[in-house]
């Protein structure tokens, strides 16, 4: 399939794909007019790159999981490797959750300071 069929199929983009084989994570072959051809088969890895990134992994951390891409990644044990790549990136989500809720901390008291405590922030 061509690259903007994929795409549909996958409910992603074409430069998103464009970005996944330049990461190593999916292959194209290319036509005599240069246009890229995946197989059908590459729609369900990236139905599962997708999966990852939106639950919070980066691509570098998708590639730990390349060897079950191309089946259900929910399903069976994960590896150790995945679990612990998995781990790590949650401690990064909560440390930046953490600042974030520190700065907004301090704006607060700073706008209950500076209107001697008649503007709240709408929580």
């Amino acid at each position: 399939m061509r690259i903007g069929e994929l795409a549909e199929a996958t409910g992603t983009t074409p430069r998103a794909l464009r970005h996944y084989e330049q990461a190593g994570l999916i292959t194209s072959q290319r036509a005599a007019n240069g246009y890229r051809f995946y197989d059908a088969a590459v729609a369900v890895r990236v139905r599962n790159i997708r999966y990852l990134v939106d639950v919070g992994l980066t691509l570098d951390d998708v590639r730990v999981f390349l060897p079950c891409l191309d089946g259900d990644v929910t399903e069976g044990p994960a590896s150790d490797a995945a679990l612990r790549v998995a781990c790590e990136r949650l401690a990064v989500m909560d440390e930046r959750i953490a600042a974030q809720l520190a700065v907004r901390d301090r704006l607060a008291a700073a706008l209950a300071e500076a209107t001697g405590g008649r503007v709240r922030p709408v929580a």
